[in-house]
């Protein structure tokens, strides 16, 4: 299935609309949780809002889960899985490395996806045939590197604070092979990923809305994503993306040795 791709730019667009403005302004910051610490910003829920209005509209007979209000129309076999803000506290602390998640699935598998970075006017996309970059560097097909062995690959996650016992094992024995490890970034980083600047993505605990939009995006530039356990990403939870499939299988295994 093959998405127009000026409607995944008009959700950037819509996106941007509400969450620009709001923007290292300072803006009344919610906590979703009773113990710890789960941002939410009025710039969240009101782009949200917006993305969902623009489908009803465009796709009235399509699903949508979103993060902040959940999900409508489930039992249909096109579903738009969004996340106003990926990366709500890289927003609160004015980094840009955040970024809007739009993403298609069909039956369960996702087919397009957007990734919109308004501040650096930045847009990341796969319309279910091919992905493509859009930005102050022009316009050009994504592709990632031809990275093959882990001894020359940059890895990131959010942080490795994330991963627990046996879990936090695994992850290190990955970090000490690679060439480079950063941390941070949240949806950047597979955009890095799919650009070809960054070559695995190794991270746990995520939801739909979190991954959903950045695989088919990561897999048209050349890419493979999965869970650990080699299952469909769509699936969230613990992910690893990577350049290539021979680097995959070798993060895969040690991850799971």
């Amino acid at each position: 299935m093959v998405i127009d791709i000026t409607f995944l730019k008009r959700i950037a667009e819509v996106a941007a609309e509400q969450t620009l403005p709001r923007f290292r302004t300072g803006s009344l910051v919610d906590n979703k949780y009773q113990t710890g610490f789960d941002p939410v910003t009025e710039a969240d829920r009101e782009a949200e809002r917006a993305i969902r209005a623009l489908i009803n509209a465009t796709f009235p007979e399509h699903g949508i889960l979103g993060e902040e209000f959940g999900g409508e129309n489930l039992d249909q076999p096109n579903i738009w899985v969004i996340d106003p803000i990926d990366g709500t506290r890289a927003f609160i602390s004015g980094l840009p490395v955040w970024g809007t998640l739009a993403g298609l699935t069909v039956d369960g598998d996702a087919v397009a996806g957007l990734m919109s970075q308004p501040f650096t006017q930045e847009l990341f996309m796969c319309d279910g045939d091919a992905s493509w970059y859009e930005g102050p560097e022009g316009t050009r097909r994504l592709q990632t590197r031809k990275t093959s062995e882990l001894a020359d690959a940059t890895l990131f996650t959010t942080t490795p604070a994330l991963f627990k016992g046996t879990q936090r094992e695994a992850y290190d024995r990955v970090e000490s092979t690679v060439r480079l490890a950063r941390y941070g970034t949240d949806c950047y980083a597979y955009a890095m990923l799919a650009s070809g600047f960054v070559d695995l993505v190794i991270e746990t605990g995520l939801h739909p809305y979190d991954i959903v939009a950045l695989v088919p995006i990561i897999e048209k530039a050349g890419g493979v994503i999965t869970t650990w356990d080699g299952g469909p990403a769509e699936k969230a939870g613990d992910i690893v993306a990577a350049a290539t499939p021979d680097l995959h299988a070798k993060a895969l295994a040690m991850l799971n040795r």
